[in-house]
């Protein structure tokens, strides 16, 4: 049964906006469309509507709600310090728990997550599927191969840090974690494998309104890496999500264990930074790749530790900026599959900024490469036929060997 009220949103929350609009040209479905509806100020107004009893909860109401991509790039440009972030995830888990977001067919697919076993059986029946050309344009892949790289080993009890390796990451770029395992060994650290039941820390079905799973797959993720030891994550959306996971459950154990977590990046930079590891992390080749920075939105917005990505490329790479102020790539979890053509409008801006960007900084170099530390972004970039690679896997390649293709002993 469906209802005409947002009953997690905070009317609080609501009136800290004045409506001033500066959160407009952040917004990237609002750059593509140039609608009002479609921008966090017209957003926080029909929420500002249903809960006053002045709007209906319609079926427009909940497609203008539902599209938001949940970037939060108008958090830090917002005066008056809206919680936009915490609004929109309290609409979508209303909206989600009447039915009207998130179809069934997601909803499955997110709860297969937690299942690694079959996870991992996706990536060649995907593989197949796209020779084939079964596998729709709108999921936005790029071309997979068909074999699972080795799984990351590690010990499960009082690891010096714990590595998340979590779903999506596992099945698709189980490189990335090795990369973090290797340089953690490079400085003398032992690292720990979450155990089975961190298998999904929740952060897709948080963006997908699905509150009480979040909190379950988030309380399981929280038992399988016990202790005081940090926890790495070297995906941005999980390690955003994982940050708030005090917010979330409202726990002093979830506070704690949020306190834990560290972005990859940002655990690299502090090791960059310190007297007793900066020369072990030292690069080892003469060379220089050139790199085009992609900022995840949960990294620059949520995170807030796109500083750190510049900080651990700076000294072995010729680091480009784009000039789009961090706009969203279009990725957003699973949004490019449920609004595919709102997706790839925001997403062919990114690419022109990209690909403007790589223009002007060739000069006759064919090693430009785009880095970005989230898997939906790289992965639907990679789609559009960019380079992409993570920034913990150029910071590898600048110390550790590879032979003459790039590949890892």
């Amino acid at each position: 049964m469906t209802s005409n009220r947002l009953a997690s949103v905070s009317p609080d929350d609501i009136a800290t906006c004045v409506g001033c609009g500066l959160c407009l040209p952040h917004c990237p479905t609002f750059r593509v469309t140039g609608e009002e509806a479609l921008s966090p100020r017209g957003r926080i107004a029909i929420m500002k509507g249903v809960t006053e009893g002045l709007l209906e909860l319609d079926a427009d109401s909940v497609s203008f709600l539902d599209t938001c991509i949940q970037c939060r790039a108008c958090e830090p440009a917002c005066p008056s310090g809206v919680p936009y972030g915490r609004m929109i995830e309290g609409a979508k888990s209303d909206l989600a728990h009447d039915g009207r977001v998130s179809p069934r067919w997601l909803r499955v697919g997110l709860r297969l997550l937690r299942h690694h076993r079959l996870l991992l059986w996706s990536r060649p029946l995907l593989a197949l599927a796209q020779r084939v050309r079964l596998v729709p344009r709108r999921l936005g892949l790029p071309l997979l191969s068909w074999r699972n790289e080795e799984p990351l080993r590690g010990t499960t009890t009082e690891p010096d840090v714990w590595i998340l390796t979590g779903c999506v990451m596992d099945a698709w770029q189980r490189r990335t974690h090795r990369s973090v395992a290797e340089l953690a060994e490079r400085v003398g650290l032992r690292h720990g494998i979450p155990s089975r039941e961190g298998s999904c820390c929740g952060a897709l079905h948080t963006h997908a309104g699905m509150h009480e799973e979040s909190i379950e797959l988030a309380e399981r993720t929280m038992r399988s890496m016990p202790g005081e030891a940090p926890i790495i994550v070297d995906s941005a959306g999980c390690g955003a999500a994982m940050k708030e996971y005090g917010r979330l459950i409202g726990t002093a154990e979830a506070r704690a264990f949020s306190e834990r977590v560290v972005d990859a990046v940002e655990w690299l930079a502090e090791l960059m930074d310190s007297a007793d590891t900066a020369a072990l992390l030292a690069p080892t080749r003469p060379e220089k790749p050139t790199v085009v920075i992609q900022d995840p939105c949960h990294h620059r917005h949520v995170q807030k530790v796109h500083g750190a990505t510049r900080r651990v490329l700076r000294d072995r790479a010729t680091v480009i900026e784009l000039t789009d102020d961090g706009l969203c790539c279009g990725a957003g979890g699973a949004y490019s599959t449920l609004h595919p053509r709102l997706a790839e409008d925001v997403r062919d801006r990114k690419v022109a900024a990209i690909d403007a960007a790589i223009d002007a900084a060739r000069a006759g170099r064919h090693d430009i490469m785009v880095a970005s530390a989230n898997p939906g972004c790289s992965m639907f970039l990679a789609a559009a036929g960019l380079p992409m690679r993570h920034p913990v896997d150029i910071v590898r390649d600048t110390i550790l060997p590879t032979d003459a293709e790039g590949n890892r002993p």
